[in-house]
């Protein structure tokens, strides 16, 4: 950090008093201890040389200037946010009248009484200047450290995004869906989320910025714990046994235990698994109470898996699989609509209805393919023959 003597040696001082006398005194005192010593004889004159391209790094300011006096100065300077941190020093006669609580509200951070004293005026310029540069370096440094941070918090939810991803891409490998399924559950989401944040049913609960980022990015682990589902039967290409069902129902608590596992491994709660508990365990339940795993009825499920329940039903319309052909964009809306107040709940079927032209822009823009259908076929023909 610079020493207060070489902080002067490169300072710009404005120096401003109607008294052609004063100016030349300061400018004498200063000219040989700091790199620029400007002079003006009126406040609006002054102020226009404190505003210019170059601002002056201290003010030396008469209170009883023409045109503008020395608090009116204040004011304005200080209104200016380029301006706003240069430190003012008044200068007043020993016999005038000043209110000096006032020169300090409007912005001023000491006053000199004439006459000038050199010793004085050199000690005042120097402290202010360098609380001023510590000022500066202050908030350079938190700046920096504000960056540091911002940067280090992008990472790590760069890195929670990518772990997210691969836990998704895990789950997504083990099932009959083929393509863009997560890409498209993600979007789905997004766009029921921001139809519904609005919604005074639901404001309350998008109160905070990153809730939907959040609900996006913790979709791709809705069916995670399919994982943990025999081959045999998460594959089989026909209708499953009712036997079989009650397997696959398992894996909403499969999936929250790998992620209740995961915090108690790590010692502390994962805020960001908070939706992702809620979107696992109960996004097959139903609005009526006829869902799993627990039955439960209306409010009663967490707004993350009542929202996605809705979208995971859509893609599950539209999608090709193993054992049926897709539906129509339109028979899957009807279908939704049709589970208002059933299967889904009320209001959020209402927000699908003003949007599912955009679902089903989503689902042309990340569609199945051809290629990945036949992948997943091969790879299901390979798993019953070492499974059957």
């Amino acid at each position: 950090m610079a020493d207060v003597n070489s902080i002067l040696r490169n300072a710009t001082i404005l120096v401003a008093d109607n008294d052609p006398d004063n100016l030349s005194l300061i400018r004498d005192l200063l000219k040989d201890h700091c790199k620029e010593v400007a002079v003006a004889s009126d406040g609006k004159k002054a102020l226009k040389m404190a505003q210019s391209g170059s601002s002056p790094d201290i003010i030396l300011l008469d209170i009883t200037m023409p045109k503008l006096n020395g608090y009116e100065f204040c004011k304005q300077l200080k209104a200016d946010p380029s301006t706003c941190s240069i430190p003012i020093i008044l200068l007043a006669d020993a016999n005038e009248a000043i209110d000096e609580s006032y020169g300090f509200e409007v912005g001023a951070v000491d006053y000199i009484t004439k006459p000038i004293s050199s010793a004085i005026i050199l000690a005042r310029v120097k402290t202010y200047l360098e609380i001023n540069n510590l000022r500066t370096v202050l908030h350079d440094q938190k700046t920096l450290f504000e960056s540091q941070v911002q940067e280090r918090t992008a990472n790590l939810m760069a890195t929670q995004y990518a772990s997210i991803y691969a836990m998704g891409y895990l789950s997504e490998t083990r099932e009959n869906i083929s393509g863009n399924h997560m890409s498209r559950n993600q979007n789905y989401v997004k766009l029921l989320a921001e139809k519904l944040s609005s919604h005074p049913r639901f404001s309350s609960f998008f109160i905070e910025d990153n809730v939907i980022d959040l609900l996006v990015m913790t979709a791709p682990l809705h069916d995670i714990g399919n994982v943990g589902i025999p081959d045999r039967i998460l594959l089989k290409p026909g209708r499953v046994t009712p036997d079989e069902f009650e397997i696959i129902k398992s894996h909403t608590q499969l999936g929250l235990a790998v992620i209740l596992k995961t915090e108690r491994d790590l010692g502390i709660e994962v805020p960001i698994f908070n939706f992702a508990k809620e979107i696992i365990y109960s996004h097959h339940e139903r609005w009526d109470g006829s869902g799993y795993p627990e039955g439960l009825v209306g409010n009663n499920i967490p707004i993350p898996a009542r929202i996605m329940a809705i979208a995971d039903v859509y893609d599950a319309l539209i999608s090709r699989s193993v054992y049926k052909t897709p539906m129509t964009h339109e028979q899957a809306v009807k279908i939704i609509l049709e589970g208002k107040g059933t299967h889904f709940d009320p209001d959020i079927v209402d927000a699908f209805g003003a949007v599912h032209e955009q679902f089903q822009r989503i689902a042309q823009t990340y569609p199945n393919s051809e290629q990945d259908y036949r992948k997943k076929i091969d790879y299901l023909e390979k798993a019953i023959a070492i499974n059957p």
